[in-house]
């Protein structure tokens, strides 16, 4: 997903993806190890996905931080 698609996403949702991605990612290596996966990019890309689910989803509870203490 672009970031952008993230960024439209509730913190709810951000964290199922994340979660997902994780998984996927687990699943990935586990076919890896085993000689399963052919397509080894698959593995930089899964873990470039979940930096930005986690970056995207920091952003958004510093920001509702950030606006819950100046009120």
């Amino acid at each position: 997903m672009k970031t952008d698609e993230i960024r439209a996403l509730s913190m709810e949702e951000i964290r199922a993806r994340l979660e997902e991605a994780r998984e996927a990612y687990f699943k990935f290596r586990f076919q890896y190890a085993t000689g399963q996966l052919t397509d080894t990019s698959r593995l930089k890309f899964q873990r470039q996905d979940i930096a930005r689910f986690a970056t995207i989803l920091r952003e958004k509870e510093l920001i509702a931080a950030s606006e819950g203490g100046e009120a």
